[in-house]
């Protein structure tokens, strides 16, 4: 059977998902080298399955539910290894894990009340999410040749906490203020069907 290529997008997400096993194993046999190197293989595939799902319109719903499943997977997996052997302070993992459920959580019950509606990633998100990036791989890289100032990292530590709870506080604003409008005009619109009809 001829492969599509329609269909690399979501090969690429898999092969993501499937990375983060031998990258979890590789970090706790302490092969910091072999396990930076899959890291960066990882997220140059996310960057490659969403070009060109953008480019040429190969989006699927695989995709979209499996692409930001990898994703979390991956950074979950890499920041729960690192904050097991010391490398990362627990309060940042713990952050970051709540303020990803707070969203998950938030998402879930405000598409139960209301209609479904795309979550798009704000500026502020999209820098959380590269900040996060960056720390693992400057601490996995620090690991591996011991070459990066103990100040970098711990700089970066709290740039993660900074821009994770900015973030998180920017999502419930904006999805809060839109749950509460909706609840409004469904309040309203509820009260409008219990009024008695003018034509009897």
């Amino acid at each position: 059977m001829a492969l599509k290529l329609s269909s690399i997008p979501n090969m690429l997400t898999i092969m993501r998902l499937l990375l983060v096993i031998p990258l979890v194993m590789l970090l706790l046999a302490n092969q910091y080298g072999i396990a930076l190197t899959v890291f960066v293989i990882a997220g140059l595939s996310d960057g490659l399955d969403g070009l060109l799902a953008k480019r040429f319109g190969w989006v699927s719903r695989f995709g979209s539910i499996a692409d930001p499943l990898a994703d979390k997977l991956l950074m979950v997996s890499s920041y729960f290894v690192l904050t097991w052997q010391g490398e990362i302070p627990w309060w940042l993992f713990v952050t970051i894990l709540l303020r990803d459920l707070v969203i998950v959580g938030g998402a879930y019950i405000y598409h139960q009340l209301f209609d479904l509606e795309e979550i798009k990633p704000t500026y502020i998100s999209k820098f959380n999410t590269f900040i996060q990036i960056l720390l693992v791989v400057l601490v996995i890289f620090s690991l591996a040749s011991n070459s990066i100032s103990e100040l970098v990292i711990q700089l970066t530590i709290y740039l993660v906490l900074a821009s994770t709870l900015t973030s998180g506080a920017q999502y419930i604003t904006i999805w809060g203020r839109k749950a509460f409008v909706k609840l409004k005009i469904k309040t309203k619109e509820s009260d409008k069907s219990k009024e008695p009809s003018n034509d009897s």
